[in-house]
């Protein structure tokens, strides 16, 4: 097992600890419990998921169709609760996933690496409106490497990403629009983005994209948006299918026409109670980072167990 590996499961560790009180509920059919938050009054609604994916493949020393021996292993830990008392309301979303893989005559590569958490306030003004205050984290557990794609070895590697660098910290006040109880919009004029890259060398192995907005030699960038708009969805559109995204848009006061945007889209299939095949995908774009657009995609089937 890899450093990144057993760091990232002490942290789950850690964090499962702190939170006892997420692990008293039940096993709902709905990511966000919709039948229960429609319920008049205060409600409080709590979920602790975890899982692991894991893939294989080996090939004999005559196989004529060509191949790599290969192991993948992944593992993702979240947690989500929201509380509703009177005209107040307040949720905790946090999401992990790190992921290795590793091919024959290669050391172990990440393929799968993010930290999420978002804790929200909420003070309601209507039946579909209300007043919010935020914070939002996101960053990555270990170091990413671009390699050489001749030879293909990992000693030829170039470190363009790590813990904190680079790591995005935004605060938020604005006014909420949420018309289901699994789908809300944001609106946030004047939020406050700070870009933090911690590695002051890392520049020097990523000159395209200008150390994430980082003016060279610093460690923060601070950013306040004309508006940042957050859509975030969370429902089971048929049995056993959940369909997750989170959609975010930020202006920017000095360069408003350049606007920064991020999709992050989870589908699952729940194929019986411990089972579970997941689509996943990540559009970015941000001309701090390319002046093109950048995609992610995964595909897995592994073992899934919330509570």
């Amino acid at each position: 097992m890899s450093g990144k590996l057993r760091h990232y499961l002490l942290i789950l560790t850690l964090l499962t600890l702190s939170l006892p009180g997420l692990t008293q509920t039940v096993d709902l059919s709905n990511s966000l419990n919709a039948g229960k938050l429609k319920i008049p009054g205060d409600t409080t609604w709590k979920k602790i998921e975890f899982g692991a994916n894991l893939n294989q493949g080996s090939f004999s020393s005559n196989w004529t169709g060509g191949g790599v021996n290969s192991v993948a292993l992944g593992l993702f830990f979240n947690a989500l609760s929201e509380k509703i008392k009177g005209k107040n309301a307040w949720r905790n979303d946090f999401q992990s996933q790190y992921g290795v893989v590793r091919n024959k005559g290669q050391q172990s590569r990440k393929n799968v690496d993010r930290i999420f958490f978002d804790t929200k306030y909420n003070r309601s003004i209507g039946a579909k409106w209300s007043l919010f205050a935020n914070v939002n984290f996101l960053s990555q557990f270990g170091d990413g490497y671009n390699y050489s794609a001749a030879p293909d070895s990992t000693d030829v590697k170039r470190k363009v990403s790590g813990i904190f660098s680079p790591a995005y910290v935004t605060e938020a006040i604005g006014i909420e629009y949420r018309p289901a109880p699994y789908f809300f919009i944001d609106f946030a004029p004047g939020a406050l983005r700070q870009t933090i890259v911690l590695d002051k060398n890392l520049y020097v192995n990523t000159p395209d994209q200008n150390n994430y907005g980082v003016p060279i030699g610093k460690r923060v960038r601070t950013e306040a948006a004309l508006i940042q708009i957050v859509a975030n969805f969370d429902k089971d559109i048929v049995k056993d299918l959940n369909l997750k995204f989170r959609y975010l848009m930020f202006s920017n006061f000095k360069n408003p026409g350049n606007i920064d945007n991020r999709l992050d889209a989870m589908l699952t299939a729940k194929i019986n109670k411990y089972v579970n095949v997941n689509l996943g995908a990540i559009m970015v774009y941000d001309d701090d980072q390319s002046d093109k657009v950048q995609f992610a995609q995964a595909l897995s089937i592994g073992f899934l167990y919330s509570f």
